[in-house]
């Protein structure tokens, strides 16, 4: 009992330092331009390239490591993750800061993937979903303590800075895997048998899932603190309080929704995105009001960070013997939803709608709950099997 803790909390550390890279430059944007000579614009492009990195690399990484045993390829990643943040620490051009951003972003859904997996290896089937939602909760604490204070951090000290510190903790977080995690044998499965699961037709139905889900969570959330100051009137700070808020509910709802995913798989994910919509839907009506505008920025934080354990369960539970690249697949598609949510959020924001988004967003949970019915039989409720194949797929 006591180890696997300590392997939950070991992942829990990795996940959180790996997050905190994801959307840590977009703070410091101005400062990279003026540093390198380019547009801030063109810095933002950092962004760009670490989210394809991650849409585009993370299946192949996934895919060319499936047969190695899984503790070196998850202290490997790491590796690979602090060697990225080093690069973008000691870049000189714009050119090595964006090639130091891909070289991380590389290690960032393979290794989310491993993660997953050695935490339903850890932990009785019964609770895979508390586990996966204990892993994501490493996420929830990037976007809420460590984006913030890595900013922080780079305003003060200088924006390479955050980068090295970095590169540091993925050191020793990879230290810390190699003491605590047990060795595992390769997997069994093959990479045409986890071709085979990825083109399946229930795992790219809770890939359309996910990637309709996040959209709809990021359409509102980007531009969640605009809407907050413009249209309900709070101040800057009380805006930075509300999404401390948001982070809260994030981190509560997640490790909720873990525990209703081990009861039920098809009553939690439909209940997460039923809730979703509603919620999304009278958001508009809440930012004319201050005390409504708290409420509805909490239950959105609540419903939004449920997605990933239910989601990341549903899969473990629908891919059967060989779930490595489905999962590494799904990972993916939380960034492409996440990138088409901000894109149509943007474009609704050009058009006069930023009191609206809420309803567009709305639109996508519904879209998301409806192939909910195509993707989950209605007895979908046990808890995922632990057969040979998925302890070889663990392991």
């Amino acid at each position: 009992m006591g180890r696997g803790i300590a392997v939950l909390a070991a992942l829990t550390v990795s996940v959180f330092v790996v997050g905190t890279s994801e959307y840590l430059i977009s703070g410091l944007l101005p400062q990279v331009a003026a540093d390198l000579g380019v547009t801030v614009a063109a810095a933002g492009q950092a962004v760009t390239g670490y989210a394809l990195g991650v849409v585009i690399g993370g299946p192949l990484v996934t895919v060319l490591t499936v047969r190695l045993p899984r503790k070196g390829v998850a202290i490997g990643l790491l590796l690979l993750f602090a060697a990225g943040n080093a690069i973008c620490a000691a870049a000189g051009s714009y050119e090595l800061l964006l090639a130091g951003r891909v070289v991380a972003s590389l290690s960032h859904a393979a290794f989310l993937t491993i993660a997953l997996l050695l935490t339903t290896r850890t932990v009785p089937a019964e609770r895979a979903g508390t586990a996966i939602a204990a892993i994501a909760s490493g996420f929830a604490v990037a976007t809420l303590l460590g984006v913030p204070v890595g900013v922080l951090l780079g305003e003060r000290a200088g924006w390479r800075v955050p980068f090295a510190v970095l590169a540091a903790l993925a050191l020793a977080a990879a230290l810390l895997l190699a003491a605590v995690l047990p060795r595992y044998d390769a997997p069994d499965a093959r990479v045409r048998d986890e071709l085979r699961t990825v083109t399946r037709r229930p795992v790219l139905l809770i890939i359309a899932m996910t990637s309709l889900g996040m959209a709809a969570v990021s359409t509102v959330f980007t531009y969640l603190a605009t809407a907050l100051g413009e249209i309900t009137g709070f101040t800057p700070t009380a805006v930075s309080v509300l999404l401390l808020v948001y982070g809260g509910g994030s981190l509560a709802g997640g490790l909720i929704a873990g525990r209703a995913a081990d009861r039920s798989a098809a009553a939690a994910v439909r209940g997460t995105f039923a809730g979703l919509a509603v919620v999304l839907a009278l958001v508009p009506a809440a930012l004319g009001w201050r005390l409504p505008a708290v409420a509805a920025v909490l239950a959105f934080g609540l419903l939004a960070s449920a997605t990933t354990p239910v989601l990341q369960s549903l899969m473990l539970r629908r891919a059967g013997g060989a779930p490595t690249l489905a999962v590494s697949v799904n990972v993916c598609a939380f960034n492409i939803g996440i990138a088409a949510g901000s894109a149509l959020g943007g474009g609704l924001v050009a058009s006069g709608g930023l009191r609206w988004l809420g309803f567009a967003a709305s639109g996508l949970s519904l879209a998301a709950l409806a192939v909910t019915f195509a993707a989950v039989p209605r007895r979908a409720t046990a808890p995922a099997p632990r057969g040979d194949g998925v302890r070889a797929l663990q392991s």
